[in-house]
């Protein structure tokens, strides 16, 4: 299989097929496990592909600490110590088998980030069968190098990783075994200003990377993501929560469920209206090109006569003679007698030799 594809737990993704669209519950669920399972279903009947959870517990992603870097200043977080903040947003392992059952049940996909070594040990267990390596961890190469020692596919977010740092990340993988991986865009702002997406990266870095690339999106929004279809973006992947009202760590850049049904349909529509390089006629056009202009005679002109603006224009319909010939029958005269919305044709105009049935010109007199 191509670089450009790979295969998802039996789905392909990458070059020529329509964007996998990843709905990520991340602290959504507010502590319930109940919100939790109907976040997946809002997902489910919206269309999206797949359910992504993370599995890390406060303990796994940083320590107990209120030191330099350990509280967040500013931003939606702001005041929380790290340990506090993922304290209250992680998921709790025992919800994992659950939802990823009714996610399968559902005919979802389900998949986790994990933060560390113990985490991919756990989602071993339950058979997760894609890993994501989140932005703030695309430097973590011991951790992408131990994640790719599974054997299973690695989508990988690249948030504030510059050009030299996705390029370790990359190898790491490989060098750990991963055959099937995707890569995407990603900017880590909470939420991201349209403005700094750049998306035109994607394609860039495809052709860097020899992979398949998607978008890891924090914008508001389809419009962002819909334009990363158009510039060939293969996954598409949304915070998603039941309403942005019920608050929560994430609610505040996440999707609600008619914003991803339409974003589910408008990626779709997008990556229809790609298609390929084509210049000849579509079919949906057949019908009109009747109405294209053509060389008509505007007013009746009597045998003899001859061919003028006055009696000769580009109008529609299009049965006469291509508007590229106007000048060349200006001047010519009437073979016939040709009455008032005739089209023009050089079976009725006194002419020179032409060939094979393409006039040079006519016999001006």
């Amino acid at each position: 299989m191509s670089a450009q594809v790979v295969e998802l737990e039996g789905r392909k993704v990458g070059d020529g097929q329509p964007p996998l669209i990843i709905a990520e519950v991340s602290a959504n669920h507010n502590g319930s496990l109940e919100r939790a399972l109907k976040i997946i279903e809002a997902a489910a009947e919206a269309g999206a592909h797949t359910v992504k959870l993370q599995t890390y517990t406060a303990d796994t992603i940083t320590i107990d600490h209120d030191g330099p870097g350990f509280v967040i200043k500013g931003g939606l977080w702001d005041g929380y110590t790290l340990h506090k903040l993922y304290q209250e947003a992680y998921t709790p392992w025992e919800w994992h088998k659950p939802l990823f059952e009714r996610a399968r049940e559902l005919g979802m996909l389900p998949f986790s980030t994990p933060f560390d070594f113990t985490a991919v040990d756990f989602l071993e267990d339950l058979n997760c069968p894609i890993y994501k390596i989140a932005s703030f961890e695309a430097v973590d190469l011991p951790l992408i190098h131990y994640v790719a020692s599974t054997g299973k596919p690695i989508i990988m977010s690249t948030g504030m990783a510059n050009e030299e740092e996705i390029a370790e990340a990359v190898e790491a993988a490989r060098e750990g075994g991963c055959k099937d991986l995707v890569l995407l865009h990603c900017v880590s702002g909470y939420p991201t200003p349209p403005e700094d997406a750049n998306l035109r990266t994607i394609p860039d870095m495809r052709e860097r990377f020899g992979v398949p690339v998607g978008l890891s999106d924090h914008t508001l929004g389809t419009a962002v993501a819909v334009a990363a279809t158009a510039l060939g973006a293969c996954v598409i992947e949304k915070h998603f929560t039941l309403s942005r009202a019920d608050g929560g760590h994430d609610s505040a850049f996440s999707m609600e469920p008619e914003e991803l049904k339409r974003l589910v349909e408008d990626t779709r529509t997008a990556f229809q209206a790609l298609g390929c390089v084509n210049y000849e006629r579509k079919e949906s056009e057949k019908g009109n090109v009747v109405f294209r202009r053509s060389l008509y005679a505007v007013k009746d002109i009597a045998a003899g006569e001859e061919l003028t603006p006055e009696n000769v224009r580009s109008i529609r319909p299009g049965q006469g003679l291509a508007p590229k010939h106007y000048d060349a029958v200006l001047g010519c005269r009437a073979k016939v007698d040709i009455a008032r919305g005739t089209p023009l044709s050089w079976h009725d105009i006194e002419q020179g030799d032409h060939g094979k049935g393409e006039s040079t010109g006519c016999v001006k007199k």
